[in-house]
């Protein structure tokens, strides 16, 4: 595993060993997990009192959590957990608001707790019956991704100058014309970078695709090169460094972002460095790129996830709707008046098969 767990009970640090190794999953992944399911066991501890109910949840400790105690959840804890969630345990909103935990927030603690009474049912065979079997959650409407315009993005690239322009300008022309992810930028390697003009990347999971690099990609890493070799540490082998020679962390790619947005007048509330990967599935598929490469583009695993990045703004569907040959049919006298008009309407016979024929 990527982290010891050592405040995690035996068997979620089983758990989380599984996800990770037999199942794939990314230490991301898995730390939201842990997260998720300390925060439930914590719970549980308090709700069964073996701790004083006013105990704080951040103090109570979890090592002592085994299968005696897993045994006892039912559906119904499940449940009262979620509401738990929705009503009691509160986060502050951009409006300095306490509110409860969201509603994506909770469909994926509740992914969580399948995931590991699954576990426990089928892999552990601790328990007879999973309690989560059948837990459900409010489904989540998902709304479409902001993205920029092409002239937003044009002059986001433009405004680029300053200190680390060639490096800044890379990273945002590859997540512009590679929709890739904050994460797989950050661990690209100057040997993922191939002769044949292509970028291996390792996305989600630790799967490798290959990216292939447009003029625009190659005409930016080539600028940077020079530049990269002045301030990376000899044994450094990340593509992206720092001023202190050393890989570019997620958290300093999203404040240049956000840095870069800012200098080129966009709304940096709106857009982020993920909004620039929604830019780029945007404007590729609004440019006759197929779902299906775009699926592999993108590193997805099922097209469903693909097809949230295909909307397209009212003025392209409008447009769309016009530009059918038909659109400039109207209808005649005798079609408004519902067929009193004196006018002998046009009749036209089409061959169905044989000598069968069908009024049009």
């Amino acid at each position: 595993m990527s982290r010891s767990f050592a405040d995690a009970p035996d068997v979620l640090r089983r758990f989380l060993t599984y996800v990770e190794t037999i199942q794939g999953k990314s230490p991301r992944t898995a730390e939201e997990y842990y997260l998720d399911l300390r925060l439930f066991l914590r719970y549980l501890k308090r709700q069964r009192g073996l701790v004083p109910p006013e105990t704080e949840l951040a103090e109570i400790d979890i090592r002592d959590v085994g299968a005696a105690l897993l045994k006892t959840v039912t559906l119904m804890d499940l449940y009262d957990y979620m509401s738990y969630l929705s009503r009691e345990r509160t986060t502050e909103n951009h409006h300095g608001e306490k509110t409860g935990i969201g509603s994506a927030a909770r469909a994926r603690k509740a992914v969580s707790l399948r995931m590991f009474f699954k576990y426990l049912t089928k892999q552990e065979m601790l328990l007879d019956d999973n309690p989560a079997a059948m837990l459900e959650t409010a489904k989540i409407k998902k709304a479409l991704p902001r993205h920029l315009t092409e002239e937003e993005s044009v002059a986001l690239l433009t405004n680029v100058d300053g200190e680390n322009a060639a490096r800044d300008f890379c990273i945002l022309t590859l997540f512009l014309n590679c929709g890739l992810r904050v994460s797989e930028l950050c661990g690209i390697n100057v040997q993922d970078l191939r002769d044949n003009g292509t970028l291996v990347v390792t996305g989600k999971g630790n799967k490798q695709r290959t990216v292939y690099l447009n003029d625009a990609c190659r005409a930016a890493v080539e600028a940077y090169l020079p530049e990269r070799a002045k301030h990376a540490a000899p044994a450094e082998r990340a593509l992206f460094v720092t001023r202190r020679k050393t890989r570019i962390s997620a958290m300093t790619v999203k404040w240049l972002v956000k840095k870069r947005l800012g200098e080129a007048g966009l709304d940096t509330d709106q857009y982020s460095a993920h909004k620039l990967r929604h830019t780029a599935a945007t404007l590729m598929y609004q440019n006759g790129v197929d779902v299906l490469a775009l699926k592999e583009i993108l590193g997805h695993e099922q097209l469903n996830t693909t097809q949230i990045y295909t909307h397209v703004n009212s003025d392209i569907l409008r447009k769309a709707a016009e530009s059918n040959p038909l659109s400039s049919f109207r209808p005649s006298a005798r079609q408004k008046d519902g067929g009193q008009s004196a006018e002998k309407p046009n009749e036209k016979t089409i061959k169905i098969g044989g000598n069968d024929e069908e009024e049009a």
